[in-house]
């Protein structure tokens, strides 16, 4: 594809982004996101967790990164702090968030891009790894931005909601925020089927988490309390919260 061809795709893509108002309006409201800028203990904990998952999943010393779906550049800075990234960049569909991110930024090695997932403007493999958490449940086309991921990376780090889970099910039927926001969970087998078919291979997966993002502070602590018990027995696949897991992509014979 020509780079006039791709920039095009990607102006279409983000104008047909289903969720990008709403993400635009929390940036507006909230000068960043409501579960990441002035968080309650609840959103705290559990993003936490995930960021601690995702640190665990690979060797990101001295890695170029890109940030799928980086929205206000919170969890892209902590990342690049904690990981020990050569340089990372971040790229989402909401505009306002991409602007807070920039303004945030706090070093040359760490940039951001207003982009589409479906249709990302790099070029192949220009990172060494992808990073897409809890993206690809927001999209009209989260195949697509695997495999744009996929393109531009050879390995992909990927959180998501647990689509096993029944409470998280009822949440995007009836919670007004998981509505606006067009969450739609997949089963973590079906992420892996996709990534089978897209070429790749997937190793480490995991489920976590056992706090939701809002929730009173005492229910927080007691669930916090109980988490690393479920992590680790079979109820895990239906309790916890988040699924993690990383695809290598197989290289074409």
């Amino acid at each position: 594809m020509s780079d006039r061809a791709r920039i095009a795709s990607v102006h279409r893509a983000m104008q047909s982004a289903p969720a990008v108002d709403a993400f635009n309006r929390d940036a507006k409201a909230n000068a960043g996101y409501l579960y990441a800028n002035n968080a309650r203990l609840s959103s705290g904990l559990a993003t936490r967790r995930i960021t601690d998952a995702v640190l665990a999943s690979a060797d990101y010393r001295g890695k170029r990164v890109l940030d799928v779906g980086c929205g206000d550049g919170t969890y892209t800075r902590e990342l690049f702090e904690e990981g020990g990234l050569a340089s990372i960049h971040g790229v989402d569909h909401a505009a306002e968030a991409i602007e807070i991110a920039r303004s945030r930024a706090g070093a040359d090695t760490v940039t951001y891009e207003v982009c589409s997932a479906e249709s990302l403007a790099a070029a192949n493999d220009s990172f060494d790894i992808a990073h897409l958490r809890g993206v690809l449940h927001h999209l009209d086309s989260p195949i697509k931005a695997l495999s744009e991921a996929m393109r531009v990376a050879p390995r992909v780090v990927v959180t998501e909601p647990n689509g096993y889970n029944p409470i998280l099910k009822g949440l995007e039927r009836f919670s007004r925020y998981h509505i606006e926001h067009h969450e739609r969970s997949f089963f973590p087998a079906t992420l892996r089927a996709w990534a089978r078919d897209l070429g790749g291979k997937v190793s480490g997966p995991r489920y976590i988490g056992l706090v939701p993002f809002f929730c009173p502070d005492a229910f927080a602590r007691v669930l916090k309390a109980a988490e690393p018990l479920v992590e680790h027995t079979p109820l895990r696949s239906v309790s916890c919260g988040t699924y993690v897991f990383v695809i290598d992509r197989i290289p074409s014979r």
